[in-house]
């Protein structure tokens, strides 16, 4: 699903009373920007059921450049994570079927030898 998918999705459900796909990007853009402040001022940003969004510190390591295979050094950073919730986690495993077993092919059968 990318943006405009989830804007048509909010825009199809009722209960958010919202009219318009305007309306719907600006409620979206919203809450993307809440949770993007949210995780720069206090490290992360939990929204019960859904899943956590977190700062994580990535050590400086060293690496290999692919094309010489050269070391180079990686610095420090930081980066976001994000944990599922239990809902969530509950309500993904719920629709996903279980996968169906395919029958094995047949033997090829030998080639007759002359």
């Amino acid at each position: 699903m990318n943006k405009q998918e989830l804007i048509e999705a909010i825009l199809a459900n009722k209960e958010a009373g919202i009219e318009s796909k305007a309306a719907a990007g600006r409620a979206l853009d919203a809450v993307l920007d809440a949770i993007a402040a949210g995780v720069k001022k206090d490290g992360n940003v939990q929204l019960i059921g859904f899943g956590t969004f977190a700062v994580k510190s990535r050590a400086a390591r060293e690496g290999r450049n692919p094309l010489t295979g050269e070391k180079i050094k990686i610095a420090a950073s930081k980066t976001v994570s994000f944990k599922a919730g239990a809902a969530l986690k509950g309500s993904v495993a719920a629709k996903k079927a279980a996968p169906a077993k395919k029958a094995a092919a047949p033997a090829k059968k030998a080639a007759k030898k002359k």
